[in-house]
Order: structure tokens, then sequence, then C-alpha cells
């Protein structure tokens, strides 16, 4: 049998190509995903920076103005300090529960950006059950605090990682009962379906309008899923040393406070697409004239960003600004408003929704 060597060739020339696509293929799936987290980390930059200012401006303070312009580096910096830092580890704590319990917090939260619209067509995976995959994977991030408190041989930690277990459960259930509100509206779990759908009747269209007192449970309840002020009783300074993260240093540390600030951050996109029509334009009958959101391309998707961006800063204004206006409660006081007033409100509303849908059959 003779085999001719310019076959041979172009057979390995052809499985070669092959392997080619196959790697291409593999790192464009790869090209969204960094470049969504390259955003995220920025704007991660940008929330850190905002907080330090306005901080600074309620406290009558001159704030963060060295590291680069405005002080808008000064977070990198801090970020780069803790790269550096060493990485301490309790000399008979559990070594793998403290270690993976950052990276829990972290992953779990990333993870959520996955059915976020930032605009038309513009969403890294359209879920049929977007808006429960959020809550199903937020609700990790518990478990992390958990098995970092227990990992660090301390009882300020434990307490610490008690605490944010008991605050998760409590305020979970309100917020995924305004979910459901939502989703009973829009007949959607999809994120993209939810914002399709409030996009149908413009400016008072918003499921603001129709879920006034759901609006309202979830903005309280998605503050004490972050924890911040005034529900940061997992890390009270006063009475935990710092909670959870006593024992942390390091690039450790660092990622319990990215974190907090990722989770603010989808919390505050959540409200943007469940309650204000995600990147559909807020000022009435605008869109009608420019035909904004019928702009395909480069062009309509930038816009669509800037929008929704605009309203989720402007609910991280909101939390901020509370953060430094309302003191901390008590864990009781915490307890008692989530089981006590929030769940019935939650449950009403999700019975008026329910009752208002039947009768509009």
């Amino acid at each position: 049998m003779i085999i001719d060597t310019t076959e041979v060739q172009d057979i390995n020339s052809f499985s070669g190509l092959e392997s080619f696509k196959e790697v291409y293929g593999i790192l464009w799936i790869l090209v969204p995903i960094l470049i969504l987290v390259l955003g995220i980390t920025i704007s991660v930059l940008a929330i850190v920076w905002l907080e330090r200012e306005i901080s600074a401006g309620i406290q009558q303070r001159i704030g963060p103005e060295y590291a680069g312009p405005f002080g808008i580096l000064q977070a990198l910096a801090d970020g780069t300090k803790l790269l550096f830092k060493e990485n301490l580890i309790p000399s008979r704590g559990d070594i793998r529960l403290f270690s993976i319990g950052p990276s829990i917090s972290v992953i779990s939260i990333l993870i959520s950006y996955l059915v976020i619209p930032f605009g038309y067509n513009f969403v890294l995976s359209d879920f049929n059950i977007g808006v429960f995959l959020w809550i199903a994977v937020s609700s990790i991030a518990p478990i992390g605090l958990l098995m970092s408190g227990y990992g660090s041989n301390n009882k300020y930690s434990f307490l610490g990682g008690l605490r944010a277990a008991a605050q998760s459960i409590s305020y979970e259930i309100p917020l995924t009962l305004c979910v459901l509100s939502i989703s009973l509206l829009s007949n959607s779990l999809s994120t993209v379906d939810i914002v399709d759908a409030q996009s149908k009747y413009g400016f008072w269209g918003w499921n603001l309008w129709r879920q006034p007192m759901g609006f309202i449970v979830f903005l309280i309840s998605s503050l004490a899923e972050c924890e911040r002020l005034p529900f940061d009783l997992p890390e009270a300074e006063e009475e935990l040393v710092a909670g959870y993260q006593t024992e942390y240093s390091g690039i450790r540390f660092g990622l319990f406070y990215v974190a907090s600030y990722l989770n603010l951050f989808i919390s505050s996109l959540f409200v943007t697409v469940l309650y204000l029509g995600g990147s559909n334009i807020f000022i009435p009958y605008i869109s009608e004239v420019f035909e904004i959101n019928k702009t395909y391309g480069v062009f309509g998707t930038t816009i669509d960003l800037f929008i929704t961006l605009a309203k989720t800063y402007f609910f991280l204004f909101v939390s901020i600004l509370t953060r430094w206006s309302l003191p901390r409660l008590r864990m009781d006081q915490l307890l008692n408003l989530g089981w006590k007033f929030l769940l019935p409100i939650s449950l009403g509303n999700l019975l008026l929704t329910t009752s208002s849908q039947l009768f509009s059959l």
C-alpha cells in the first residue's frame, strides 16, 4: 500500500485547522466573560471612590485626593497594598474552611451577574429562571461567611458568621416573595422578559408604580442582604471587632471587601431591572421621540448601558447615604423587622398581586 505524502500533509493541516477553530471558539466564549469581569471590577473601584467622597461630604471632610486625580486611584492603591500583605492563618483554626470561605462569597456573587440585562440583547445568559438563579446563588454567600467564622477559631468571628446566616434567612424570604410578585405581573422569571414587560407601557409601565410596597420591602431586604448599615450586625465593630473577618488579612480580607461591594452593586442592578424598567429611558415620551430603544448597534447598546448604570448608581447613592445617616439596629430589632413586619407585608403584597392577576383574566 502506497501512501501519498501530499494527502498526509493535507490531513495534518486540516486537523490543525480544526483544532485552531476549537481553540478560537473557546477563546471567543471567554471574551464576553472577561469583559464583564473587567467592567464589574472598574465599577467596584468607582463605588469605593464614590462612597469615600460622599461620606467625606456628609462629614465635612476632604476625602481621598492624593492617589490620582481627585483621589480616584485610592481604591486601586488599597487593593494593591492588600495584595502584597502577609496572609496570616490561625494556628488552631480549620485551614480549609478558613481559606475557602472568602472565595465562596465572591464566586457566588459573581455568578449572579450572568443574568443581568444591561441593554437590549446585551445579556450574558438569558435563563428562563434568571431571577431565581440570583436568589439561589446569592444564598450561598452567607455559607461562606459561616465557614469563615467557624474556621477562624475565634468567638467573635463565629458570632459574626452566625449573625450573617440568621440575617440572610430572615430577609431572603421577603425578598423572594417580592420577586414572585414581579414574576406574576410579567408572566416570566427571565430578567429579559421582565424588562420587556415594563417597556410596553413606557414610563408608567414600570413595576415601581404597580408594586410600591413591594419596592420598599425589596429595597430594605436587599440592604439587609448586603449587610449594610443599619443592618451590618455580622461585622459590628463595637461588638465583634470585625465579625467573621476578624482573623483575616492580606488578599483574603480584600476578597471580603470586594464581595460586599459586588453584592451592593448586584442588588442595585436588580432594583433597576425589576422595578425601574432596566435600560428603558426614564424621561416620559422621550424614547418615542428619539426612538432610543429601537436603536441597534454599538450606539444603541452604549445608550442602554448608560441608562442602566445611571439608575443603578442612583440606588448606590441612596444606600451610601443610608449608611452614613442611620444608626445600627440591635439584633432583636433586625430579626423583628424581618419576621414581624417585612414578611407579612410581602405576603399581603403577593396575595393582592395574585388576586389582581386572577380577576384580570
